[in-house]
């Protein structure tokens, strides 16, 4: 990414919300695990890896003061979980402050576990000065631990060169606030009360009496609006022309003929502006933000992804502090929700992640928006698919199944039973008119395949009472193997009025010459998250 180039950043980094500070704190004997065949492993331990990014820190930042505070704080806490977490993430947050844009945006989600360090490297980062605000997103709204108060939030991290769009993102009024506030009511509705005068004592026509009152031995001064949002609710609503009258005399009387103006019991009181619930926009959001629920178990956005965080906190996000055609990259990008919060907004995207589980399901996801995600570091060639499975035999799975439409890869490898990915279509109606849905399954082998892999799959395809099975391979079965035939006598299945073979094979020569196995169309979004 160029410098200056992108106007927000959101990020959700791994960490491990459920590990004890114990934990967190122990002392490692420097066996190094940074990544799992999981979507991601939600634990950093202290190696090689983050030594890397340690010295990497210190020479990138030549010893100034983030690479100063990351030493003294990895002296303070030795070599554990927290210290490890601490070396990989600066080193990325150093390199998302050199291509933010002066005036953009950082939103970095985290949680109690290190929130406290993260505030810490960031003001050096990013500038105290830049300190926007700690957001507490409720979560959960509720967690039972005897030992501690129960953890239901997560924390957000806020930096930026501007002010949010404050116009974009209000929420309603609280309940309790309605009912305590707005406690009369007229014609135009409910109504609250609000101040006709301003601090301080004025020589013009706004520090002179009005109807009998005077403002000057109170040190006020009439205050009346012209412009801003409730002037406008007035002139639209109650009183056409009033944000072009002429003087304060006579903009109060305006009000008073119209019945806006309050006047309380009691000689020489002040009397009041009539504020309606009607014209209220709603307020802008606190720093506590409990108003987001987590994403239930049957919503339609669910992917089933870990840690996948809901659109609407997403879209709060976005529309506070980026414009329609602004830049928004997510770094750790799991499936892809700002992605897609953003294209759904005239955003321009782009998002990073180190799995192509991940990779696929972002693919699958802006793909049912109508966009066309471009994915740079993805094998492009049967040579970079060979590469890639000799280094992670797991990732070239994940990858490969995600090279199928609709498919999805399993998020663990452990006890799969043979089956590498999933797929849902639609084979038929039921007696009242639902869909019913059918299921195909994909095997990847990386390696040598002989006719025992064949019956294996056979055998899965069974198991998991699949209609349908791929089996993907890096390499061409050869001229001589029994492979095709066995796969031949699986036979055909009918859905709707079509046969389609039951088994058939899809090698990575295939993939790169763009030919494809021939399965009914995948079934939509609501379907793909029975899998």
């Amino acid at each position: 990414f160029p410098d200056d180039s992108v106007d927000l950043i959101y990020l959700d980094p791994p960490f491990n919300s459920n590990a004890t500070y114990n934990v967190l704190f122990r002392d490692e004997s420097g066996r190094n695990a940074p990544s799992q065949i999981e979507a991601f492993n939600d634990t950093w331990h202290w190696g090689p890896d983050s030594q890397r990014a340690m010295d990497e820190l210190v020479n990138v930042e030549g010893g100034g003061p983030v690479a100063e505070i990351v030493l003294c704080l990895h002296r303070a806490l030795g070599r554990n979980q927290l210290s490890a977490y601490l070396a990989m993430m600066t080193i990325r947050l150093v390199e998302l402050n050199r291509i933010l844009k002066p005036d953009g945006a950082i939103y970095l989600h985290c949680d109690q576990s290190a929130s406290h360090v993260l505030r810490l490297v960031m003001d050096m980062i990013f500038g105290v000065d830049r300190f926007r605000s700690t957001i507490i997103w409720r979560r959960t709204s509720a967690h039972n631990d005897a030992r501690h108060f129960g953890n239901v939030c997560d924390h957000i991290l806020f930096y930026s060169g501007s002010p949010i769009r404050a116009d974009r993102i209000r929420v309603g009024l609280d309940p309790r606030y309605v009912e305590r506030n707005y406690r009369h009511e007229d014609e135009h509705g409910r109504f609250r009360t609000g101040d006709l005068t301003g601090a301080g004592v004025r020589q013009g026509e706004s520090g002179q009496a009005w109807r009998g009152i005077d403002p000057t031995p109170g040190e006020r001064h009439w205050a009346v609006p012209r412009t801003g949002e409730y002037a406008r609710w007035i002139d639209e609503n109650v009183l056409p022309g009033f944000q072009g009258i002429e003087g304060i005399h006579a903009r109060l009387d305006a009000l008073d003929d119209a019945g806006l103006v309050w006047w309380p019991e009691g000689e020489g009181a002040i009397p009041s502006l009539k504020r309606y619930l009607e014209s209220s926009a709603g307020q802008v959001p606190t720093n506590l933000w409990d108003d987001i629920n987590p994403i239930g178990a049957r919503a339609r956005e669910r992917l089933g992804y870990p840690t996948q965080k809901p659109e609407a906190l997403l879209e709060r996000i976005i529309l506070a502090s980026s414009d329609e055609g602004d830049l928004v990259l997510d770094p750790f990008c799991g499936c892809g929700t700002a992605m897609a919060v953003a294209e759904r907004n005239g955003r321009r995207w782009a998002g990073i992640d180190i799995t192509h589980l991940a990779v696929g399901l972002v693919e699958d996801r802006l793909r049912d928006l109508g966009a066309e995600p471009v994915v740079i570091g993805a094998p492009a060639d049967l040579s970079a698919a060979r590469d890639l499975a000799r280094r992670d035999r797991f990732q070239f799975e994940a990858w490969a199944v995600t090279r199928l439409e609709g498919f999805r890869p399993n998020e663990k490898q452990a006890g799969d039973r043979g089956i590498d990915g999933r797929m849902r279509f639609v084979k038929g109606v039921g007696a009242r008119a639902r869909n019913e849905y059918g299921l195909a399954v994909a095997q990847v082998k990386s390696g040598r395949i002989g006719a025992a892999d064949m019956r294996d799959f056979t055998t899965a395809l069974d198991q998991a009472g699949a209609e349908l099975g791929v089996f993907i391979t890096l390499e061409s079965p050869g001229r001589n193997s029994t492979v095709p035939s066995l796969a031949a006598e699986a036979g055909t299945v009918q859905i709707f009025d079509r046969q389609y073979p039951r088994i058939q094979i899809w090698t990575m020569a295939d993939c790169f010459a763009g030919r494809r196995p021939d399965l009914p169309p995948p079934a939509g979004r609501e379907a793909r998250r029975m899998l």
